[in-house]
């Protein structure tokens, strides 16, 4: 019996199609016009000529715009590596375990995803004042861990709803212990998961202004903050040149670990 195959085409101009350009061009029209103006010539919004002046100013003459780079990238990984690992043992811990006020914790482990950031931001600011930890580096550092933690828990913890826990009495029954089950069973099993959280840990600690505002103190700024307090002298160039380098940084980021998750996909 043969089988029947669909013989329907999307047309280019389909309403689907029509409607995925718009949205794409809408999502990376800020982007084009970021990576346009840090070769233009000219300081501002005309178009002048091409020109890399901004890119060399950007690496011979802008110490505190990198030292910013460095405080948003060092506290990035660090607060997702921190909120990875956190993450997923709580997940593990809760799935795995049956203990009173499960649930209860469980819900309130999504409270710092659920709030708004400024309320977040205000709590953590009277925290820190409270225990006497001052602001720089290490509070913003407990401030994105905190707030990362959910995102964390919530992508783990769906992978293990998915997850087939007869491996998990297979491994039992074979001899192996609590701990050579979870390093060996189940953290393979729900890697792709792991590495998903911190992917988007490392971007939302990286991008976020609000929390960071409240509980940054000085010579702590990050990215964003420099961007924010450079605007009211006019957002220079150069931002756009690192922009731009921060752009191909991610993309090639994002190339590393989806290869790396089909990978691990292939593999399980």
């Amino acid at each position: 019996m043969k089988k029947a195959y669909s013989t329907y085409r999307n047309s280019p101009l389909s309403y689907s199609n029509i409607i995925m350009i718009l949205t794409v061009f809408f999502l990376f029209l800020p982007l084009f016009v970021v990576v346009y103006y840090s070769f233009n010539a000219d300081k501002g919004m005309t178009w002048t000529g091409f020109s890399l002046v901004w890119y060399k100013e950007l690496f011979t003459n802008s110490p505190d715009l990198w030292r910013a780079l460095w405080n948003s990238v060092l506290i990035a990984f660090t607060s997702s590596v921190t909120a990875t690992a956190l993450g997923t043992i709580a997940a593990i811990g809760i799935k795995w375990y049956y203990f009173k006020g499960k649930r209860y914790i469980e819900a309130i482990s999504y409270l710092p995803m659920i709030l708004p950031e400024v309320i977040i931001g205000i709590a953590m600011l009277i925290f820190f004042a409270a225990v006497n930890i001052p602001l720089g580096r290490l509070s913003i550092y407990i401030a994105h861990v905190t707030f990362n933690l959910p995102f964390v828990f919530m992508l783990v913890s769906a992978r293990l709803d998915e997850f087939d826990y007869s491996i998990v009495e297979a491994a039992r029954d074979l001899g192996a212990t609590e701990k050579q089950t979870l390093r060996k069973v189940i953290v393979p099993s729900i890697a792709p998961a792991i590495a998903s959280s911190m992917l988007i840990t490392v971007t939302t600690s990286l991008e976020d202004f609000v929390i960071t505002f409240f509980v940054s103190g000085p010579g702590s700024s990050t990215l964003p903050l420099y961007v924010y307090s450079s605007i009211r002298y006019g957002v220079s160039p150069v931002i756009n040149a690192l922009s731009f380098i921060v752009i191909l940084a991610t993309m090639g980021l994002t190339i590393v670990f989806r290869k790396f998750l089909k990978t691990v996909a292939a593999s399980s």
